[in-house]
């Protein structure tokens, strides 16, 4: 399982598998953000891994992005996420890039 780093607090990777929540739990991770939409090819259901994380005792929530489509909705979500949930945070898409940017766009809004 592949962690990026981007801030102290916040994390990204790509897609996580149901079985990969208690590892993500045992790295320290205390909330976890699905900003990969359900219809995606490859996506796990997001409601599979909320299930998951709540069963690790994680906070979990769904944000879904279009790829190469980031609104200002989806900024705000992430920014109100982000400031109500307890770190460190793990984001996941497909590679982990779209929550790299929507961070990167978050921390322009806060600017």
């Amino acid at each position: 399982m592949e962690f990026r780093q981007i801030t102290e607090d916040y994390f990204v990777s790509p897609q996580i598998a149901i079985e990969q929540v208690a590892k993500i739990k045992g790295a320290g991770f205390r909330s976890i953000i699905a900003n990969r939409p359900d219809s995606e090819d490859g996506a796990v259901p997001h409601d599979e891994i909320a299930a998951a994380a709540a069963e690790a005792g994680l906070e979990f929530r769904y944000i879904p992005v279009i790829s190469g489509h980031i609104t200002d909705e989806n900024v705000a979500d992430q920014k109100a996420a982000l400031a109500e949930l307890p770190k460190p945070v793990l984001a996941y898409c497909r590679s982990g890039t779209r929550c790299t940017n929507l961070y990167a766009l978050v921390e322009q809004l806060q600017g």
